[in-house]
């Protein structure tokens, strides 16, 4: 992180050529620096040396001794039915006493070739009594050997000993010698923190907290030196969130006011309910933010269903008024239609600019998407740069080069974990000045994501649902254990359907020939690594047997990403206009699909899918006066990690609290993707929910010394902390992916 001289040294320099070789290909290591911050995940105990005489139970021990006596046993197990089992029993003695070391299965091999009687080693390990004897199982040992024997029973004995994250050809305890080799050079780590924030949070300086971190004498060191090596990921991290922030508000905008009795008066008249508090309150935000001269960047995150839509819609409608025009970005055409179509419903006539017939103040709302008629798009693309049109909905064709504006004044990105930060730059691009800009996202984040990942961004959240909404029931099906259970579950639907509603069916794969079963991603891998016997469960096939089995004499169609767009607009328009009873889909209608007649959504494989897609397709039903219901249907074991995680989406319907679990569960990197382009490298002791506190007041310091000295001009050593962590282009990237 610091690069000076000593830390920017290359590690062939210190370590050899083959060693670094490893370092760099298998761990990313480069330099003496980049080996420094490669902290150990955890610390083994070896306790003090002992003699073998007065060993004590179940602690942890070192002793030094000599091998006695050594016999490899076979024997039969429920494994290795056959005799195959192995028991490796080696006898050690110092002289004081005897202890009997035992090994099994697969980790006799090593020790076996290495403990012959007569060597001497080192033996750590738990003591455990079996058939009344003294025994450490499966030791760790060190063999003592030549001039070093001294140095090395002083390393090990008493020691917490660095276990480091390793690979195959590289083991800890080699990685842990190489850093005992790089450690003086810590000396000379310039520190990035600034001394008066160093000094008021009494956390250790730098060069004190690597000698800690991987050559600790009590806990209480490793302690001291993860508070102040997480403090210098979330500092640095949000000092870089920070000066982009602070770049933005240099930039210049066009401040957009929308006019009295204008066109978002007109709209507001229109709506038949008020809006909930929390639309007012964040509504008033974004506006505030809109009114000033430079550019808005704001994050609108609100639980599925908080009408987020209409929040963003306003805000368009108040551009527009400001005689601005606005874009907003969707992730897949089926959404994009979908938006195009809510949005000109709840609009009417104020969407028919330009038309006989449309309202006074009206505009025109067009849609620009990939698989549009050439004589379609031509018409939209007229409309954009003429002006005539002052609403866009669109896929990512609307970042093409022929896609021009007469002035765009506010993008609203939709889903924006699916944007890469390249696209929404080139659209941001498309203004005469820079425009404003709305992310909205129904992913649920907790606040120290946000602040991690978003953290260029103010944040706004919905939580409030709209009167109206009804709750949704849901339950774990469990098929494997209780195959009646999913028999009553179609028996669910079709009496829903009795009651004239409608319902989903969700499933993982498609299942045509493009979607082979043997591919391993598709046919393989549960979140809990483990090979499947069967290929997830595929739309057409899942589709075809209820259609001629338990949902016989309903109407009952497919949706799925491979379907021609007009035909996934087609089948979209008959589910919600009720002429279609069941829709058995992929996760293409996961998000913005909204048919308030579907009130029961089955799940097919649901251990498959991840918290918050479960959350997210969950969120499609009840979202009209009557009650909705979500069948979570697996055949994963009640004692399995999948099942637990599917309890746990049934038992709340709290996005925030399920996108809580969804991180302690898996690591953050795959909750957050790819979102931290330049900065996922970065956390390597900080977590974004266990470290909430340090991550909220390391952002405050970060702002406090980016808005008294935007160039860091005078602290040089944070400068070359950041330019360590992200170079030029990765800042510009750094919380987007």
């Amino acid at each position: 992180m610091d690069l000076v001289p000593a830390l920017e040294e290359p590690l062939k320099n210190t370590l050899g050529a083959a060693t670094a070789k490893v370092m760099a290909e298998h761990l990313g290591l480069h330099t003496v620096g980049d080996l420094l911050h490669h902290y150990p995940r955890r610390y083994e105990e070896r306790g003090q040396l002992t003699h073998l005489a007065d060993l004590p139970m179940d602690e942890h021990v070192t002793v030094v001794a000599q091998v006695a006596d050594a016999r490899l046993h076979s024997f039969a197990s429920a494994k290795a039915p056959r005799g195959k089992g192995q028991r490796l029993e080696v006898t050690i003695t110092d002289g004081s006493g005897r202890l009997q070391l035992v090994f099994f299965g697969n980790g006799v091999h090593k020790p076996h070739k290495d403990l012959l009687p007569g060597t001497r080693a080192l033996f750590a390990g738990k003591v455990s009594v079996f058939n009344r004897r003294l025994q450490l199982a499966h030791p760790a040992y060190e063999l003592l050997r030549g001039d070093d024997v001294t140095e090395t029973v002083d390393t090990w004995a008493g020691a917490l000993i660095p276990i480091y994250p390793a690979t195959a050809k590289l083991e800890s305890w080699k990685i842990a010698k190489a850093v005992q080799t790089v450690l003086p050079s810590a000396q000379e780590a310039v520190d990035p923190l600034p001394d008066s924030l160093r000094e008021g949070r009494g956390l250790a300086n730098l060069p004190e907290a690597l000698l800690k971190i991987h050559r600790p004498h009590t806990k209480a060191d490793i302690e001291s030196a993860r508070d102040r090596l997480k403090w210098d990921e979330a500092f640095v991290l949000q000092v870089a969130l920070a000066r982009r922030r602070h770049a933005d508000t240099q930039l210049p905008a066009v401040a957009r006011r929308p006019a009295p009795e204008g066109l978002l008066t007109a709209f507001d008249a229109r709506l038949p309910f008020t809006l909930t508090e929390g639309q007012q309150k964040v509504s008033r935000e974004i506006f505030d933010d809109l009114a000033t001269e430079h550019p808005m960047h704001r994050l609108l995150q609100g639980e599925v269903g908080s009408g987020k839509t209409l929040v963003a819609l306003r805000a368009m409608l108040a551009v527009v008024d400001a005689g601005g025009q606005a874009a907003m970005l969707a992730p897949t055409e089926v959404l994009a239609q979908q938006h195009h179509r809510s949005v000109t419903e709840m609009m009417g006539e104020l969407a028919e600019g330009g038309m006989l017939g449309g309202a006074e103040h009206a505009t025109k709302v067009v849609l620009l998407t990939g698989s549009m008629g050439a004589a379609g798009r031509r018409q939209a693309l007229l409309d954009l740069v003429t002006g005539e049109a002052g609403i866009v909905i669109g896929t990512h064709a609307l970042i093409e080069d022929k896609v021009q504006f007469h002035d765009l004044g506010l993008v609203v990105v939709d889903e924006q974990h699916r944007f890469g930060v390249e696209q929404r730059d080139a659209l941001r691009g498309k203004g005469k000045q820079p425009p404003h800009l709305l992310v909205m996202t129904a992913t649920p984040i907790p606040r120290t994501v946000a602040m991690t990942v978003f953290g260029d961004l103010e944040t706004s959240v919905l939580d409030q649902l709209p009167a109206g909404r009804s709750p949704i029931a849901s339950h774990v099906v469990p098929a494997a254990d209780k195959p009646h259970f999913l028999a009553r579950t179609w028996e669910r639907v079709r009496e829903e359907v009795a009651n004239g509603h409608q319902a989903y069916v969700v499933c993982p794969r498609i299942g045509d020939d493009v979607d082979e079963p043997g591919d391993p991603k598709k046919a393989g891998m549960s979140p809990e690594g483990e090979a499947e016997k069967r290929p997830p469960l595929a739309v057409l096939d899942v589709a075809d047997q209820l259609a001629k089995g338990p949902l016989q004499g309903l109407k009952v169609e497919v949706l799925h990403g491979r379907m021609h767009p007009d035909d996934k607009d087609a089948v979209m328009r008959r589910f919600a206009a009720g002429e279609t009873q069941v829709l058995v889909a992929t996760t293409v209608i996961e998000v913005g699909v909204n048919v308030p007649n579907a009130t029961a959504m089955v799940i097919m494989d649901a251990d498959r899918f991840g918290v918050s897609q479960l959350h997210q397709l969950r969120g499609r039903v009840g979202r009209g006066s009557a009650a909705g219901l979500c069948l979570l249907v697996t055949e994963m074991p009640e004692a399995s990690a999948a099942r637990q995680r599917l309890g746990a989406v049934a038992s709340t319907l709290d996005g925030f609290e399920l996108s809580r679990i969804d991180l302690e569960q898996r690591r953050e990197g795959d909750v957050l993707g790819q979102a931290q382009s330049g900065a996922r490298t970065s956390l390597r002791m900080l977590t974004v929910i266990d470290d909430e506190e340090i991550i909220a007041e390391a952002r405050e310091e970060a702002a406090a010394v980016v808005a008294a000295d935007p160039d860091l001009e005078h602290l040089p050593a944070l400068r070359t902390a950041l330019d360590a962590l992200l170079d030029e282009e990765r800042e510009q990237y750094l919380d987007k992916g």
